[in-house]
Order: C-alpha cells, then structure tokens, then sequence
C-alpha cells in the first residue's frame, strides 16, 4: 500500500510541463541594412539583398503546471488562438519589411524575426509562461529565441 508522500510523487498535478505547437507562414523580405550603402549591403547579405521569400515554420513553447481540473496547464486550441494572433495575422502573406513596422528600424532577419515573434507574444501570453521561439527560415537554417 502506497502512503500519501508517495502519491504525491507520482501525481502530475502541479509538475512543470511544456507545449509546444508549430505554424507555417509565408512572406517576403529583403536583407539589407539602412547604416550601409548598397555596395556594403550587396556584400554582407549576397543574392539574400535581393527581394525573396520564405516559407517560414514557427514553433512556441511555453510552460506551466498542470492543473488539478482540466489535467493541463494550457488548451492547445487557446495557445492557437495566441499565435493566429502574433504570428499569423501580422505577418502570413506580408512584405516584412513594408508591412511589418519593427522591420522600419531593423533588418528582416530570422534573428529579428523571432524576437519580434517573441515580443507579440509575450504582449497576449499569460505571464511568464513563454519559453522558446524556434523560427525555420528553411529545412536546414532556424534560430532559438529565449528572450532576454
């Protein structure tokens, strides 16, 4: 027979958890820097200079503990709701950098992207339970953001 401290251990309520879902979205860019002219910035991005797009893949996770009622910490269908929101609505089928303001002041990066990414979100999650943004340029190149 089990004791209660043993119970305890084994019960999942309140064990940290992590969930992580992924969106694919699609949208232009051209990598360049307003501090170079266009000679620097044809060197520093190569053929990326020029106007092209990406099928970018997004996966968030956030964590919390499970709750006793529900079993989980988060409905998987409210985090969709959170990234149609920061991720798909501003940016699937956009021009980064005409569409997107944050992309006025910085270059349209995956780097900068997912910390754009990661601040939306970070606007309409609740409190503390972001914690990565994991951004997919392509099959082969992706960025981690972790926040500050």
């Amino acid at each position: 027979m089990q004791n209660a401290a043993t119970n305890s251990k084994l019960s999942p309520v309140g064990k940290m958890t992590f969930l992580s879902r992924t969106e694919t979205f699609a949208a232009a860019h051209r990598l360049q820097s307003k501090s170079l002219n266009d000679a620097e910035n044809r060197k520093l991005f190569g053929k990326c200079n020029q106007s092209h797009g990406h099928n970018y893949k997004v996966t968030v996770t956030i964590c919390g503990k499970i709750d006793p009622i529900s079993g989980m910490f988060m409905n998987i269908y409210k985090l969709q709701e959170y990234m149609q929101e920061a991720i798909m609505e501003p940016l699937d089928h956009k021009n980064l950098d005409q569409d997107v303001d944050f992309f006025a002041s910085v270059p349209s990066t995956t780097e900068n992207l997912a910390v754009y990414i990661w601040n939306n979100l970070e606007k309409i999650l609740p409190l503390g339970c972001l914690y990565k943004v994991k951004v997919y340029e392509s099959e082969k190149n992706f960025i981690v953001y972790k926040g500050n």
